[in-house]
């Protein structure tokens, strides 16, 4: 038996129509990047550990870097697509593999940074989550996430994992008796 591939179909690569941004595009991806800046800022605010470790400067430094880049750079035209040749290709939701194994340590490090609170620890987790959530839900289903709300819900989701320490923010008021 002989197998033959289908032939390339005729025609220039670039006959695809042009791309055409969907309605709310530009405001869900600035208020995506807003929210991306945020969680940064809170994780550049957690506590130093006590003595200077690797990982002391990886939260303070790469993590909210990937953190703010990630959100930052969303694009919905680097999503899941068919090659010319038939191939499924993967979207990478405008975020480079670099960034994306930065976020995806995040469990395996909070393994060594101690010095934070659980709650820290598990607000990290989530912060971590949300973005790349909202990177894979780009690049899988731009047009669901951006016109129905899903990106924004992650967005809601992040702002709350990273919003300020302190008394202000505890579910339980404190006692004033």
């Amino acid at each position: 038996m002989t197998l033959l591939p289908l032939p390339v179909p005729a025609g220039p690569a670039d006959d695809a129509p042009p791309y055409e941004p969907w309605e709310g595009q530009a405001a869900a991806l600035a208020a995506a990047g807003a929210a991306g800046r945020r969680a940064a800022a809170w994780v550049r605010s957690l506590p130093a550990p006590p003595l200077r470790v690797p990982v002391g400067a990886w939260l303070a430094g790469e993590l909210p870097a990937a953190i703010e880049t990630a959100m930052g750079s969303l694009d919905p035209e680097e999503c899941d697509c068919m090659a010319p040749d038939g191939r499924a290709v993967e979207g990478t939701g405008g975020v480079d593999a670099a960034t994306m194994s930065t976020l995806a340590a995040v469990p395996v490090v909070l393994a060594e940074a101690g010095w934070l609170a659980p709650d820290q620890q598990a607000r990290l987790l989530a912060v971590a989550s949300a973005v790349t959530g909202a990177v894979r839900l780009i690049a899988q289903d731009p047009g669901t996430a951006i016109l129905h709300g899903l990106l924004a819900r992650l967005c809601a989701v992040l702002d709350h994992a990273a919003r300020p320490d302190g008394p202000a923010w505890c579910s339980v008021p404190p006692n004033l008796d």
